[in-house]
């Protein structure tokens, strides 16, 4: 599981696309977008880096990431 900091998101559709760039990596992936703290937690078995280009790819610069 990894927490990433995203920038960017300010409504569920951005949650939603957000949701949609990390699942292009990973179909079984569970997102949870929290818009509030700017946090997006992943737990995915993809590589992090294709999670993250994915997701900057969508418009949403990811900040950094830690493990869960």
């Amino acid at each position: 599981m990894y927490q990433l900091q995203v920038e960017g998101m300010t409504c569920g559709g951005c949650a939603a696309n957000v949701k949609q760039a990390v699942q292009r990596v990973d179909s079984h992936a569970q997102v949870d977008v929290d818009l509030q703290k700017k946090t997006v937690n992943v737990d995915t078995q993809a590589d992090i880096q294709a999670v993250q280009s994915s997701i900057s790819a969508a418009g949403y610069p990811v900040t950094g990431y830690t493990v869960q």
